[in-house]
C-alpha cells in the first residue's frame, strides 16, 4: 500500500477539482442521521487532510489516520491549531487510544485494500473502535468506473508547479487497476524533478462489500449513490456505504444531535 510519496507534492494542486465542501456537507447530514452531531470522529485514509479539516470545522474533534508520512507532512502544516491528532498507520493494522463516535474514509482510499481479507481486517479493527452504535462511512469506485471509465486510460495536465502522466490498466480477471504515475514537480530553485510511482486499487462489487461488512460483525445500514440518498444504478462511478455497529452494549439514552 505504499503510495503517494512523490505526489503528495502536488496532490492538493491537481485535486483541485475535488468537491471536499459538498462531501464534508454530505457527510455530516449521514453522521447526523445517525445521532453523531459532535465527538470523537476519525479519518481513515486521511491524506492532507482536507476533509479532516472540513469536518474539525462542523464541531467534530477529529483524529486523522494515513500511512503516508509524506501526505501528512502536508496535512500537519495545516494543522494551525494542533487540534488535530494525526497518525501514521497502515489501515489493515491502525490503533487508536479508546472508541470514537464514528469513522470515515472516501476518495477510494478502501479500494487499495486489493485483498478481500484485508478488507474484511479494516470493517473488524472499524468495528472495534467504535462506540454503541457508531458508524462507518466510507466510499468505493465501483467496478462500472474501472471498466468503462478509468481502464485503459491515460490522462495528463501541465501546470506551471507541477504536471502528470497517469496511466490507467485494469485487469477484468483480478479486478486490479494499476495507476502508472510520472510527476514532474517544480522544486524551490525553479528546477522540475521526476517522480514515479505505481498505485493499485481493488474493484468490489457491492454483494462481495456486503458481505465483508457481515463478516466484520458490522449491520450494513445504508448504500448510496455518491452525495443522494439514491440507490446506486448500473452506471454509478461511486457508492457510499454507512455500516453501524450493533454488538457492544448500548448506552439506555443515547444523546446527540
Amino acid at each position: 500500500m505504499d503510495a503517494y510519496t512523490g505526489f503528495a507534492e502536488v496532490y492538493d494542486l491537481f485535486m483541485d477539482n475535488i468537491p471536499y465542501e459538498k462531501w464534508a456537507d454530505y457527510i455530516a447530514g449521514l453522521l447526523q442521521e445517525y445521532g453523531i452531531g459532535n465527538g470523537l470522529v476519525l479519518d481513515l485514509g486521511c491524506g492532507t487532510g482536507k476533509l479532516t479539516r472540513l469536518l474539525q470545522d462542523k464541531g467534530y474533534d477529529m483524529i486523522g489516520v494515513d500511512v503516508s508520512g509524506e501526505m501528512l507532512g502536508f496535512a500537519m502544516e495545516k494543522n494551525l491549531d494542533g487540534r488535530i491528532l494525526y497518525l501514521q498507520q497502515d489501515m489493515r493494522s491502525f490503533e487508536l487510544y479508546g472508541t470514537v463516535g464514528a469513522v470515515v474514509s472516501i476518495c477510494d482510499a478502501m479500494n487499495y485494500l486489493t485483498e478481500y481479507d484485508d478488507l474484511v481486517q479494516v470493517l473488524t479493527l472499524v468495528n472495534n473502535y467504535l462506540d454503541p452504535g457508531g458508524v462507518f462511512v466510507f466510499d468505493m469506485n465501483t467496478p462500472y468506473k474501472y471498466q468503462e471509465i478509468l481502464g485503459e486510460q491515460t490522462i495528463a495536465e501541465n501546470r506551471d508547479e507541477g504536471s502528470f502522466i497517469w496511466e490507467n490498466y485494469f485487469d477484468r480477471e483480478t479486478q486490479i487497476n494499476e495507476y502508472d504515475l510520472t510527476l514532474f514537480v517544480m522544486e524551490s530553485d525553479g528546477r522540475y524533478c521526476k517522480y514515479e510511482e505505481t498505485h493499485f486499487q481493488r474493484a468490489y462489487d457491492t454483494e462481495t462489500v456486503k458481505q465483508a461488512i457481515r463478516e466484520a460483525g458490522l449491520e450494513l445500514a445504508a448504500v448510496y449513490e455518491a452525495c443522494s440518498r439514491k440507490e446506486p444504478g448500473m452506471k454509478c462511478e461511486r457508492i457510499y456505504y454507512v455500516a453501524r455497529e450493533v454488538r457492544k452494549t448500548r448506552p439506555a439514552v443515547r444523546i446527540g444531535n
